[in-house]
């Protein structure tokens, strides 16, 4: 993946399981364009970390352990983003090895739903870099976070 998306988009991993455990893996991620990455786990189950946006800046998130709902949404206006924009809503669990590549030009949040929830953040930018470039939003200014009950 030299050349990014321009849209949120899922990378599908796998899972090999035998009688020693499993190992999943996701081989069509392109390490040599990350240039760090970090990991996130919040204190409680339903908790909302979100809304975090970069203009320069791409990421890639992986789940380690549990199940969140991973959302994203394109800035139009990076001092005064219009609350029209409709997030795009991602399941990611341990359990289904999928990554989410979110692109430059885009916000994200994550909301706990097991308790065991723990993601693996990519980045394309040095933490120097990425502090240049850091947009912080309200929690609450898209709401994707409610259940759809199906």
């Amino acid at each position: 993946m030299n050349e990014f998306p321009i849209a949120p988009s899922i990378i599908t991993g796998g899972r090999s399981l035998d009688d020693r455990g499993s190992v999943s893996f996701f081989n069509e991620i392109d390490l040599s364009v990350w240039k760090r990455f970090y990991i996130v786990s919040n204190h409680s189950l339903g908790f909302i970390r979100a809304w975090h946006g970069h203009k320069l800046e791409n990421k890639m998130v992986i789940p380690l352990g549990g199940t969140s709902l991973v959302a994203s949404v394109k800035i139009d206006d990076w001092e005064n983003p219009s609350v029209h924009e409709i997030p795009e809503k991602f399941i990611l669990s341990a359990d289904s090895p999928r990554a989410l590549f979110i692109p430059k030009g885009f916000a994200n949040g994550f909301k706990t739903l097991t308790p065991d929830a723990k993601l693996l953040f990519l980045s394309s930018s040095t933490l120097e870099e990425s502090s240049t470039d850091d947009y912080r939003f309200e929690w609450n200014l898209w709401n994707p976070w409610e259940v759809e009950f199906r």
